[in-house]
């Protein structure tokens, strides 16, 4: 086991990468996968709050668009990420790791209330917080989410694990000169709306100064690499 180069941490999962090859559903192969990896960091005694997207079972502006409002479409995506907080959660307790799920939508039989200062309480006693529902409203993505709690609780790193393995100079799958960038800054990605985070993440990002590790979820040993100082996919700062 190798030394962890971060004492708190926010590790986004993508939903279509918890949904394994297909994207959709929930692959439990590689959520077990991912559940010893972020046990085996946690073991090295680093706090870990997950964050994850919905995009294995819902988008709310790409599924819902001009079919939908765009709120309640939104609203549907904030489920989904609830659904797989839960699996998530379970696969964590299946694995021997402590965890509890806290949503920013009122659902107390689901899961916790969010408040900071429970969710402090479980990270400092060694539990795995699941941070459902994104940030409670429409119009911003998981990954703003993802942002704003790294920000709020102080974590030294946000970790995204995603179905893509960096930032690219070009999408990747349609542009074969496109290059994979080991290092940028958030003022370029905004300039030049690289939207592998979008435009409101990568500000509150830049505004706090923490850094984002993107890289591939698939193999899921990538989160023990990244937590350990490992730069395998890109790092944004």
């Amino acid at each position: 086991m190798g030394k962890a180069a971060y004492g708190r941490v926010i590790l986004k999962l993508s939903g279509e990468a918890l949904g394994g090859e297909s994207g959709r559903g929930l692959d439990f192969g590689m959520m077990h996968k991912t559940a010893r990896a972020i046990k085996t960091c946690a073991e090295m005694g680093v706090q870990i709050g997950v964050v994850t997207g919905g995009g294995n079972y819902w988008r709310g502006a790409k599924d819902g668009g001009g079919v939908m409002e765009r709120s309640r479409a939104d609203l549907m995506g904030m489920l989904a990420t609830v659904m797989n907080s839960l699996a998530l959660c379970e696969v964590l307790e299946q694995e021997g790791v402590s965890a509890r799920v806290m949503t920013m939508l009122d659902m107390p039989r689901v899961a916790e209330p969010y408040s900071y200062g429970r969710a402090m309480r479980h990270l400092r006693l060694g539990r795995v917080v699941l941070f459902a529902a994104g940030s409670g409203n429409p119009y911003f993505s998981t990954d703003s989410a993802a942002a704003l709690k790294a920000a709020e609780i102080g974590a030294d790193a946000l970790l995204m694990a995603k179905n893509i393995d960096g930032v690219y100079t070009a999408d990747p799958k349609t542009d074969p000169n496109a290059k994979k960038l080991e290092r940028i800054g958030y003022g370029e990605i905004l300039a030049k709306d690289l939207r592998v985070i979008d435009a409101a993440a990568a500000s509150l990002l830049r505004d706090n100064a923490i850094p984002t590790m993107i890289f591939a979820l698939d193999p899921p040993e990538n989160i023990v690499r990244t937590v350990c100082g490992d730069k395998i996919g890109t790092v944004v700062e």
